[in-house]
């Protein structure tokens, strides 16, 4: 057995915290570029180089290159080998404690009815997996309310089948418009149960943009979303255009005979996330 400190945990949750408001990942840097060359829109094209501009300079400048910095959101996995020398979900807030307060990052977690505001951004959302090996993996994608509040989950007939599927993700992106500052990725979680629709949703927005789906009826799914999505016009920040979304990530998962669970997460062009290994 492998023993991990608190202390370890929490420093690598707090680098994270700062590296994913500061830097925006390769794969969803180059889609917003390669996206930018190929807009049809003026005001398109201009407002996809102001996006670029903007995630540069927060790179440079080390600053956050959204106003909003989410709330925290992990998916961890534990190796069966690891033994933890204290709670993980307390290293983990302390981690995003510390990370907020000397990144400077806003703090926008608050109490759901009273809204008050718990002061530190904690506490976060932490989703856990056992899997082999010695090691931790930590992935943070801080979520922003813009695109989080554009989000919605459906519990479809069965009946309604893949032309449900689609025309619901259509619908939830035409509702959204231009409030989730696209252009946008699209998760879309589809089986499982109410709970696991929403989470396979999630995760789906952790894959790289635009890689293909391992499951070809998916891939192709995803693709002709894509091409639907991008021909409603909603374009870079609403402002018209051919460029709404960059990706469409679909994980599925079987559900039970008599429904089908569809989650729509949108996320907005910070799609903030980053790794890393203990």
């Amino acid at each position: 057995m492998r023993k991990v400190s608190a202390a370890e945990i929490t420093k690598k949750v707090r680098d994270l915290c700062i590296a994913a408001a500061y830097d925006l990942e390769p794969d969803v840097a180059a889609a917003i570029r390669a996206a930018a060359k190929k807009e049809e829109s003026p005001l398109g094209k201009e407002v996809l180089e102001q996006i670029i501009n903007n995630f540069e300079i927060a790179g440079r400048e080390s600053l956050p290159m959204c106003q909003d910095t989410g709330i925290a959101v992990f998916f961890i996995e534990i190796g069966r080998e690891v033994e933890l020398e204290s709670s993980l979900e307390e290293a983990v807030n302390e981690g995003v404690r510390q990370g907020y307060k000397e990144g400077y990052l806003r703090k926008s977690v608050c109490h759901p009815l009273k809204r008050t505001n718990t002061g530190d951004n904690t506490p976060a959302i932490v989703h856990i997996a056992i899997t082999e090996g010695d090691k931790i993996k930590i992935k943070i994608a801080p979520k922003g309310a813009g695109s989080e509040n554009m989000s919605r989950l459906k519990m479809l007939k069965p009946a309604e089948g893949v032309e449900g599927i689609k025309g619901f993700v259509i619908e939830t992106v035409s509702i959204g418009g231009g409030n989730p500052c696209p252009p946008i990725v699209v998760g879309v979680g589809v089986g499982g149960s109410f709970d696991k629709s929403a989470l396979l949703a999630k995760k789906a927005l952790l894959r790289p943009v635009g890689t293909p789906n391992p499951d070809k009826d998916l891939d192709a799914l995803e693709g002709e979303l894509l091409r639907s999505i991008n021909s409603l016009g909603i374009g870079p920040m609403g402002f018209g255009g051919t460029t709404t979304a960059l990706a469409v990530h679909i994980e599925a998962y079987p559900c039970h005979i008599a429904s089908l669970p569809v989650a729509v997460n949108i996320q907005c062009h910070a799609d903030r996330h980053k790794e890393a290994v203990i």
